[in-house]
């Protein structure tokens, strides 16, 4: 699986490219500035890019900014950015392209190597991978703003949180300490609440964890 991994410090860049490649990945190439990302995603088409948020020249959004070029020009490129911060603007946009596999992370969960690595994986598959703290955080100013979470019960709203996370049904059971018949049920309201039409169980899971994203105004 070929990554393409863009961090402008040297010593986190070097980690990034040691632990993916110690668990199987090829890092295409790693670059530190918003220019040579671009450059290498389109050079390199690879299965999953690791982004951080703020790079040169600029420091403000360039690998955002990149990655959602990228993905314009390169539908259902999946892309897993890393932040030093929990950033709303740049999750909710990031998150509101529904075209692949998508991921927000604060950088301080890579020393979770197991966790890092899967989330990777997961976003490379298309799937999403959303930090604990960012859902929580971006749950709490929605609900401050009403609208379709406001309907949420607190067990549905903790369970929204966890599936943003990318824990299945199961694994949110044992996160909760409930059955697994029980987290079906509060899904199955979450996606009523959220006027989700019956589809693939997966598009709707994605489709709820984006639906408070999509309705944050900028």
């Amino acid at each position: 699986m070929r990554v393409v991994i863009a961090e402008d410090l040297a010593l986190l860049r070097d980690g990034l490219v040691r632990l993916l490649s110690a668990h199987g990945f090829t890092v295409a190439e790693a670059v530190d500035n918003g220019p040579m990302l671009r450059a290498a995603l389109l050079r390199h088409r690879p299965d999953v890019a690791v982004i951080d948020v703020r790079l040169p020249p600029g420091f403000t959004d360039e690998g955002l900014r990149v990655a959602l070029e990228a993905r314009e020009r390169m539908p259902g490129l999946p892309v897993l950015i890393l932040s030093q911060y929990v950033e709303q603007l740049y999750a909710r946009e990031l998150l509101s392209d529904r075209g692949g596999g998508v991921g927000y992370l604060l950088k301080d969960r890579v020393g979770d190597v197991e966790r890092f690595v899967d989330a990777v994986r997961q976003v490379a598959a298309g799937g999403t991978a959303m930090d604990a703290e960012v859902v929580a955080q971006l749950l709490t100013r929605r609900d401050r703003r009403g609208g379709p979470l406001a309907g949420l019960t607190p067990r549905e709203r903790e369970v929204l949180a966890l599936m943003a996370e990318g824990l299945s049904n199961l694994a949110i059971a044992a996160r909760l300490g409930v059955s697994g018949k029980a987290v079906g049920k509060h899904t199955n309201n979450i996606f009523s609440k959220l006027g989700l039409p019956p589809c693939d169980d997966h598009n709707r899971r994605v489709m709820a964890v984006l639906a408070y994203l999509e309705a944050v105004p900028r």
